[in-house]
């Protein structure tokens, strides 16, 4: 029959679902689950790519260390602390050394070497001695060859040790405590000859423009001398050592009388005029330090020929 209108809604069926399966559960599990969309199919705003964040964890990420105020004081605290340990280093060590006044003594060129060289075994051909000087400041090596520098006793006294060794391998009588030994005892040598040197100065009150890096130099010059003698020693034996010997011995000390008489100045007196008894001073002083360098020279390499 045919029903009234009024009343009534059309109703429209529902469709039923089915019926719970066991694997069913009430709720998704998203622990591991990719990271979730919304209804539109877009990441969810503020979901973190890279992650879940440790920090609810107990950790602390590796941006937050940055961001972190006290890790930033704590190392800003430890740099500047570095730089003060630093800045009181170098203070501490200027006291004994200039390393601007080291800088000097390192300033050569191949141009300067090679004419060093000729002049500390040929010295009697050289005529200008002079120290040059620009505005009260002497000139470096490379631009002065008469300029002491430490470049070539530094390289002269390693070559010395490496020749040494091979000498007494060749003589079978290498070991590293003879190597040792050779090289240790080279470098006190220089030492005393240089505190020698210093008190020679202090006691016999001569002003002089040397400094202890000048003296430091000039004693090492030695060791040019000293490779040229083991090595005549080794080509020629003997009599080639003792040839070259006595040339090497006095070409330096006609160096270190010619180099040293530039630099040692007489003192004046309170009334500004000099002593006549400091050049007297002024030549026993070169004389005697030219004297002891060929002792020196064959105390240090006559073990080294037989």
């Amino acid at each position: 029959m045919d029903l009234p209108q009024q009343g009534y809604r059309a109703t429209k069926p529902r469709a039923r679902a089915p019926p719970p399966t066991a694997d069913s559960v009430l709720f998704d599990d998203t622990s591991s689950a990719a990271p979730a969309m919304n209804s539109q199919g877009y990441y969810t705003p503020g979901y973190n790519m890279a992650g879940p964040q440790n920090d609810m964890q107990g950790g602390a990420g590796p941006n937050n260390m940055f961001a972190d105020p006290m890790a930033n004081a704590a190392m800003m605290y430890g740099s500047s602390l570095a730089n003060t340990g630093k800045d009181m280093v170098n203070k501490e060590i200027s006291k004994f050394m200039s390393v601007n006044k080291l800088k000097y003594f390192f300033a050569v060129d191949t141009r300067y070497v090679l004419k060093k060289l000729m002049i500390l075994m040929f010295p009697y051909t050289h005529q200008d001695w002079e120290v040059r000087y620009h505005r009260d400041t002497p000139l470096p090596p490379r631009q002065d060859v008469n300029a002491p520098d430490l470049y070539i006793p530094t390289m002269a006294f390693i070559t010395y040790i490496l020749l040494a060794g091979m000498a007494l391998g060749i003589q079978k009588r290498f070991s590293p405590e003879v190597l040792g030994l050779c090289a240790s005892t080279a470098l006190v040598w220089v030492i005393i000859e240089v505190l020698v040197m210093l008190l020679s100065l202090y006691l016999l009150t001569v002003h002089s423009d040397l400094s202890t890096f000048d003296l430091i130099a000039y004693s090492g010059y030695k060791y040019v001398g000293m490779i040229f003698t083991v090595l005549f020693g080794l080509l020629f034996g003997s009599d080639g050592y003792y040839v070259a010997l006595a040339w090497s011995s006095c070409a330096l000390m006609f160096f270190l009388v010619r180099s040293l008489k530039m630099k040692i100045i007489p003192s004046t007196d309170s009334m500004g005029t000099g002593s006549s008894a400091k050049p007297q001073f002024r030549l026993y002083i070169t004389v005697v330090i030219a004297v002891f360098q060929p002792i020196i020279i064959y105390w240090l390499t006559s073990h080294l020929v037989r």
